[in-house]
């Protein structure tokens, strides 16, 4: 059977299919794109899905899965179109979702905005308070739950015509039986509504966060499950009858079911299949320290991994559409820089670009689709470096004067620059805004970009990425095989993932006789809940992997890290190893630990995975010495970032063999992107097809 990766962006949907021997067409792998379709994703996903299949000459009913990274859930938390949403909470605790933290986002600002103040998921008149209250630390039930009080609420709900409620009460991580029951309330007056638990959602303590996370579940939920119930429904009635499977932030895949259930676990689908995917191509030739820079049509996404490493993002720093989301995420960082952003003048007379982007419609102004705004890729045209009959391998006809006219009327002209200078400085700023994002993922986390490669891809990345490596002093560049779909590859490239949480607070470092049972007990519960989850998705018992995590941190802390709990029955000498993991993460983080101090428990974690097939990515031919004859396309005039212009030798990637040697200045075209080698840069083509571009030493 063949698969399918898609990966949907703001400009292009991106595809890769991968056919195995029994099929029609033998093993091997096919690339496509089209343009993204930002009113319904679903078309163009299923328009990708069926010409890919054409282009393979593969039969519909022999895609056995399509794995699908989907912006849905993050766009409608960024454009606040999500649904009404309707609360009930501890009485007493309305306000929760107002108040916050407090947390001030600029400390020296008069003004400044408070997302879940000025944008609330939930308005306060549908927030309502039921009574009730169980107490800690044993979830003891001080006052039982007014079942009236909740039978009134949800009257009053359907009357208001809100279809989306969450329950939110204090505690119920401790006792989660006044939550269900107010759940199963909801439901007989409210039977087709979208009602969720706190407690099913982030079994956790933090009742903000708990509350923010849960509220965000809702707020995203009906349009998301509606969007994915939807593409399936359509890929069956246009034959095929594929598991469609959802990446989510953690970089692992789920159901639909799953992730309709819990959207919140798919808010950072897209971007994580870039992670996945820059890690798997530096893998091939074990590239273990890259920074990842995924620069499509929109935005910039960019995550570090040391030591071979995806790092997952601390739960406190966990924040999308500016309210505080405590779900397992890739640790990256989102701005709005890509082929597609618009360079502009403000009212000031700053010369500014991004984060607006001009998307796919219109798109860049070269695209002649209307658009008359000057875009990061009409900057390229203009200084050739991008070739305007090779775009999408001359699939995509693009108008070069159209660029020139923008450039001269938006930004040339008002600001007293030669179109060239114009359209030099839409590079460096848009370099510039994308090498601070990298510093602030890297440097400010104590980690120093000299000891790693940068990985640009994306279909602009590998354009822009010796200049960002110059400017933060990365050792190199990486430009993976198939740039333009890497996130798409990297779909294929992971693994069916469940995580399950529960809040324990005791101390580790001198557990108790009796905390040490507890803990035994909830490791075993979350234990069965993992692999519970994943046969659900049919998964035998012997290929499901456990990884398990104690959250901890210092007695007096505010917030914890995640130590490894060793394999097997947790043990007392396993306990003492958790902290000395602590100890030693702990370090790895802020620089120092404390190891004679107290460390206490927070939260327990276990991962549950099930293996995938790995996308299989052959290496290239040896060169053996050959010389660069067969890949020679033409020469073209072409300005780098020091002004000089040069005559520049375009060669065609996929006549690239290993061991193939280029001497800046050259541009590698290829179907889905083009690379730049700077003067004074070479670049070396690996075993697997890697362009590994560095600078003369």
């Amino acid at each position: 059977m063949a698969r399918i990766g898609v990966d949907v962006g703001g400009t292009n949907t991106d595809i890769i299919l991968e056919t195995f021997s029994t099929d029609s067409v033998g093993a091997g792998t096919y690339r496509h794109k089209v343009p993204s379709t930002t009113q319904d994703q679903s078309i163009g996903v299923l328009q990708g899905v069926l010409e890919v299949c054409d282009k393979a000459g593969i039969k519909r009913s022999e895609v056995g899965t399509i794995v699908h990274g989907t912006t849905v859930a993050t766009n409608i938390s960024i454009e606040h179109n999500g649904a009404e949403v309707g609360m009930l909470t501890t009485r007493g605790f309305r306000d929760i979702l107002h108040i916050g933290r407090h947390k001030r986002p600029h400390n020296f600002s008069l003004h400044f905005d408070v997302p879940w103040q000025s944008k609330p998921l939930i308005k306060r008149r549908h927030r309502i308070p039921i009574t009730e209250r169980v107490l800690p630390p044993s979830g003891e039930v001080e006052v039982a739950l007014a079942e009236d009080e909740v039978r009134q609420a949800a009257k009053k709900f359907k009357d208001s015509g809100i279809k989306s409620v969450i329950v939110g009460f204090l505690f119920s991580f401790l006792n989660k039986s006044h939550e269900l029951r107010a759940k199963e309330i909801i439901l007989e007056e409210m039977p087709d509504a979208y009602v969720c638990c706190s407690c099913e959602v982030v079994d956790a303590m933090r009742e903000y966060e708990r509350f923010s996370t849960t509220a965000m579940n809702a707020y995203v939920g009906p349009k998301t499950s509606l969007y994915l119930n939807n593409l399936e429904r359509q890929l069956k009635e246009n034959g095929i009858d594929a598991d469609l499977r959802i990446m989510q932030s953690n970089g692992g895949l789920a159901t639909v079911d799953s992730c309709c259930e819990k959207p919140v676990n798919i808010l950072m689908s897209g971007p994580a299949g870039g992670v996945i995917g820059g890690h798997f191509f530096a893998g091939l030739d074990d590239e273990k320290n890259i920074i990842t820079v995924d620069i499509g049509g929109t935005s910039a996404d960019i995550s570090t991994l040391a030591d071979g490493d995806i790092k997952i993002m601390n739960p406190r720093d966990s924040y999308v559409g500016g309210h505080p989301v405590m779900v397992p995420m890739i640790d990256l960082i989102t701005i709005g820089a890509g082929g597609g952003s618009i360079a502009y003048v403000d009212e000031a007379g700053g010369f500014q670009v991004g984060p607006r982007s001009a998307g796919s419609m219109p798109g860049p102004a070269c695209y002649n689709r209307g658009g008359e705004e000057p875009t990061v890729t009409d900057a390229n045209i203009l200084l050739g470096r991008l070739d305007a009959d090779q775009m999408l391998g001359g699939d995509l006809k693009v108008d070069p004067q159209l660029s020139h006219d923008a450039i001269k009327t938006k930004i040339a002209d008002p600001l007293g620059l030669s179109v060239t200078e114009a359209a030099l400085g839409i590079i460096r700023i848009v370099n510039n805004n994308m090498a601070l994002a990298i510093r602030s993922n890297s440097v400010a986390k104590g980690v120093d970009p000299r000891e790693f490669m940068l990985m640009p891809f994306g279909g602009a990345g590998p354009v822009h990425g010796p200049a960002l490596a110059a400017e933060v002093n990365a050792k190199g560049v990486i430009a993976p095989p198939a740039p333009g779909i890497t996130s798409a590859a990297g779909l294929l490239t992971t693994n069916l993932q469940y995580e399950v949480t529960r809040s324990h607070l005791c101390e580790l470092t001198s557990i108790s006789n009796q905390d040490y049972e507890t803990v035994q007990g909830l490791m075993h519960d979350l234990d069965g809940e993992a692999m519970q989850k994943l046969a659900k998705d049919g998964v035998e018992a012997a290929d499901i992997k456990l990884t398990r995590f104690a959250e901890c941190r210092y007695h007096g802390q505010g917030f914890e890290l995640r130590a490894e709990i060793p394999d097997g029955e947790l043990t007392r000498e396993n306990v003492r190893q958790v902290v000395e993991n602590f100890h030693r993460q702990h370090k790895t983080d802020y620089g120092y630990s404390y190891d004679d101090a107290e460390v206490e428990l927070v939260t327990l974690r276990v991962v549950g995975e099930s293996q995938s097939t790995k996308l299989a990515w052959k290496p290239l031919a040896s060169a053996e010495g050959g010389g660069l004859e067969e890949a020679f396309m033409y020469e073209r005039e072409t300005t780098f970032d020091d002004g000089t212009t040069h005559m520049t030798p375009r060669y065609d990637r996929s006549k690239l063999l290993c061991g193939h040697k280029i001497s800046g200045p050259a541009l590698v075209m290829q179907h889905d992107s083009t690379s730049l080698v700077p003067p004074d840069w070479k670049a070396l083509v690996s075993d697997h097809g890697n362009l590994m571009i560095t600078k003369f030493s």
